[in-house]
């Protein structure tokens, strides 16, 4: 009974998958392909070799596509293998924690409720959010939760754009970046919008 559950759990995450899917794009040309070499991320963005452990309780991520083996290099030079995620925009429907430990010092952003990052600016034209690491862990919820789907989110995100819901993620995230390619050079528009708190604590 408990492995007949087991199967039922894991097709419904895949329905999910698919149902929530949107083809609003080609597909990833990721699929398929050796990994690549050192990808740079542009000048002067170098990221720190200190990653942010990234906990958000429920998000939903808008028009999602994935490229993994992805390899980058770091502010001290070093590479790093990672999953490259971009998307539209990510809503964050409940508490996002970010922590950062680095030569001493800790950094934690804290936003209890909503916030996102990206989105679409005063005209109505989309803007880009890429984020380089790995998730760890990341939940979906049909009639009960299914944990450990990103494995699932991350093959169906290499093929098409995905738009769904989640919850419990946590991730390991060496670089965030939002940008709007389409913005005037007066533009005010902010791609961020976090309202929380920022504490730095030392030893």
């Amino acid at each position: 009974m408990r492995g007949r559950r087991k199967a039922v759990a894991v097709v419904a995450a895949l329905l999910l998958a698919v149902a929530t899917a949107l083809v609003s794009g080609q597909p990833s040309s990721a699929a398929g392909r050796p990994p690549a070499a050192v990808t740079p991320l542009g000048v002067p963005f170098l990221p720190s070799p200190y990653p942010l452990e990234v906990s958000i309780d429920s998000l939903v991520a808008v028009s999602l596509t994935v490229e993994k083996d992805v390899t980058i290099r770091l502010s001290d030079g070093t590479p790093k293998n990672v999953t490259k995620y971009t998307f539209t925009k990510l809503k964050i429907r409940s508490h996002m924690n970010v922590t950062q430990r680095a030569d001493g010092h800790t950094v934690v952003i804290d936003v209890p409720d909503e916030g996102s990052l990206g989105g679409y600016d005063s005209a109505g034209k989309p803007e880009t959010t890429v984020m380089w690491g790995n998730i760890s862990n990341v939940c979906v919820r049909v009639v009960f939760q299914i944990c450990q789907v990103q494995g699932l989110l991350e093959f169906f995100g290499s093929f098409i754009p995905l738009t769904a819901g989640a919850e419990d993620f946590r991730g390991t995230i060496y670089a965030i970046r939002t940008t709007d390619d389409h913005a005037a050079l007066n533009s005010t528009d902010n791609p961020v919008h976090l309202p929380g708190t920022i504490t730095v604590t030392t030893p």
